[in-house]
């Protein structure tokens, strides 16, 4: 027997496994085609635009993209293992073997634990940099059409103050979590609030207390535009002020996070998205099991029985729910109202005892 529940353990294990990763790797398929065709769409209008580019444009930034829905593809790759097993009698023959449901479910839990850690580790600082690469493609596209790249999602906004007066920013892109921008425009007022000038440049880094602007634009009151390959903007900001307002916590490597918590708490910044996003890394293999145990709850009733059709809509259901208590639990944390400790772990601890309530209760009750 031991030797028996070994080998099917191995089994249940590796059949979860390639089911969790076909449901993930056709999901990725298809989100880098749909992004690809829709990139190649804005990109049409650009003269001798290169298809490579385009294509690892796309590439780079979708692995960030199927990180979020990592969950659910377990979920339904743990669903649709089960659902085949028991259709072909697979289940039945393990039962008779005497092998209960947590014998079967237990490879899964490892499994999915695991996939949950090399996510958190591997593919999260790997999707970081990716983005960050896309982000750097991208303005090489659409450097010319700032049109082009203000549609992504939005323009981005920040404001400094200094001796000389205020200054607001608006930027197509970033990269580098705010430190180099493109597609600028800068409205500059004097100490008294008084409109001094506007600025477009191509692109703006971030130097050692200034803005260096290349193929900037000056358009001042009473004064005739002037053009500069290079123009100086004095700030008195530092790089960590300029990430807390451009950087989005979903771009900072999971291996970087703590540092990024401890500089922006040095810098009497608020860290609640930072610690929000590592809290989430961390509950991430936990959150993966709790899938487990979810679709093990929904999927593992004998197709004779009947009613299977119900019980795979239920799953499909709870997964739901737990993602929108998650994203509200995300929202309080980001609205201060909500520890994020809390915020990250609260749907791990609702789906994964919600599952194991269920099966506990279909097993043995």
């Amino acid at each position: 027997m031991p030797i028996l529940g070994g080998t099917l353990a191995r089994y249940f294990g590796m059949r979860f496994l390639s089911s969790v990763l076909l449901v993930f790797f056709g999901i990725f398929a298809l989100v880098a085609l749909l992004d690809y065709i829709e990139l190649m769409r804005r990109a049409s209008d650009i003269p001798n635009v290169s298809p490579i580019l385009v294509a690892k444009t796309s590439l780079f930034r979708v692995p960030q993209v199927t990180e979020r829905i990592m969950p659910f593809c377990v979920l339904i790759g743990a669903m649709s293992c089960y659902l085949n097993l028991s259709r072909r009698l697979e289940l039945v023959v393990a039962r008779s073997a005497g092998m209960s449901a947590w014998q079967f479910v237990s490879p899964a839990l490892v499994v999915a634990f695991l996939f949950g850690a090399i996510a958190t580790t591997i593919y999260n600082p790997v999707s970081a940099i990716l983005q960050e690469r896309s982000k750097r493609f991208e303005s090489e596209l659409f450097g010319q059409n700032p049109e082009a790249m203000t549609s992504v999602g939005g323009a981005f906004w920040l404001s400094q103050r200094s001796p000389e007066g205020q200054a607001i920013f608006n930027a197509a892109s970033s990269r580098n979590q705010g430190v180099s921008l493109s597609g600028v425009t800068i409205f500059t007022f004097d100490t008294e609030g008084h409109f001094k000038n506007r600025i477009e440049a191509r692109a703006a880094e971030l130097k050692a207390e200034s803005w260096e602007l290349q193929d900037a634009h000056v358009f001042a009151l009473g004064a005739r535009p002037a053009s500069y390959p290079q123009y100086q903007l004095k700030t008195n900001l530092t790089p960590e002020q300029v990430r807390e307002s451009f950087a989005t916590p979903e771009t900072v490597p999971f291996w970087e996070l703590p540092s990024y918590i401890k500089i922006a708490e040095n810098a009497g910044l608020q860290a609640s998205g930072y610690r929000l996003q590592f809290q989430k890394l961390l509950a991430r293999p936990f959150m993966m099991a709790a899938m487990v145990f979810l679709a093990a709850a929904v999927s593992l009733r004998f197709f004779r029985f009947g009613g299977v059709q119900k019980m795979v809509l239920s799953g499909v259901a709870a997964g739901f729910l737990l993602y929108v208590l998650s994203k509200v639990t995300e929202d309080l944390s980001k609205a201060e109202l909500l520890h994020p400790v809390a915020a990250a772990w609260v749907p791990v601890l609702v789906g994964g005892l919600t599952g194991f309530i269920a099966l506990l209760y279909q097993e043995d009750g």
